[in-house]
């Protein structure tokens, strides 16, 4: 899997897919001039984002491959707002006491908390193999690895083996990541199955934490979760709109700024 290398081609990137995603189909010229870059660099480009199974490449040009309310991919969201994800998963952290039983969640947000947990006395059960590959080498730390199909490129773990895995234990905490939150549409997700094992990992544990940056305060995604009172905190950054915050915190959540 191809990771970005600094923020002004992660930003490019990003450009060429909201491009080539709004447009269905688009030119090299028509992107160099958008972006500012070279044609040899959008080039080159394309050929990473086709490699992402984001869009199919044609002589001259590209048309899209993700469907209306798909994100972009892992290796790209991976490299987007890396402080605001540290600071979000050291916050996480420092509300996890040692001995507890986590159930962490797929996405980027989370494998940054998985990063955060690594060298803690901890049980944890992460949802994604990014995550366990994380906590794989962790001495301290014992992790449970649930069965499940693994999805490509997001590795999100799904399906009934996923739940069933679920279904069989109970944790301390459960840290959910989201592509959606607000008071009145809850806690949503963009993927059906995903959104169920997000519910089964909710339903396993005494304690639920949601991580999610700014942006997602003011998003709904297409499939639920669960609604905002299922939530006992959500830990976020300080750019989130105060309305939103603020609307939860009336709904009961515990809100966290970092």
């Amino acid at each position: 899997m191809m990771f970005y290398r600094d923020v002004a081609s992660t930003d490019r990137l990003r450009q060429i897919i909201d491009a080539v995603r709004e447009a269905g189909r688009i030119g090299v010229a028509e992107l160099a001039a958008l972006t500012g870059a070279s044609e040899m660099t959008i080039r080159r480009d394309l050929e990473i984002l086709a490699d992402q199974g984001v869009l199919e490449r044609y002589r001259g040009g590209a048309r899209s491959l993700l469907l209306r309310g798909e994100g972009p991919p892992f290796a790209m969201r991976a490299q987007e707002g890396l402080e605001v994800k540290r600071r979000i998963a050291a916050e996480v952290a420092g509300l996890i006491a040692d001995g507890e039983s986590v159930v962490l969640d797929s996405g980027t947000t989370c494998l940054e908390v998985a990063h955060a947990l690594e060298h803690r006395r901890l049980t944890v059960m992460p949802l994604s193999l990014h995550a366990a590959n994380a906590l794989s080498r962790a001495s301290q730390l014992t992790l449970l690895v649930p069965g499940g199909q693994a999805r490509p490129g997001e590795l999100t773990l799904t399906g009934p083996l996923a739940q069933a895995s679920l279904a069989a234990l109970r944790f301390d905490t459960a840290v959910i990541g989201c592509c959606g939150l607000n008071a009145t549409n809850g806690l949503t997700a963009y993927d059906l199955d995903d959104a169920a094992v997000k519910r089964a990992a909710i339903a396993s544990a005494r304690r639920v934490i949601a991580v999610a940056e700014a942006d997602k305060l003011s998003r709904t995604a297409l499939a639920f979760v669960a609604p905002a009172s299922a939530l006992h905190a959500v830990v976020t950054d300080r750019a989130a709109p105060h309305d939103e915050t603020d609307a939860l915190a009336t709904a009961g959540v515990t809100v966290r700024k970092v």
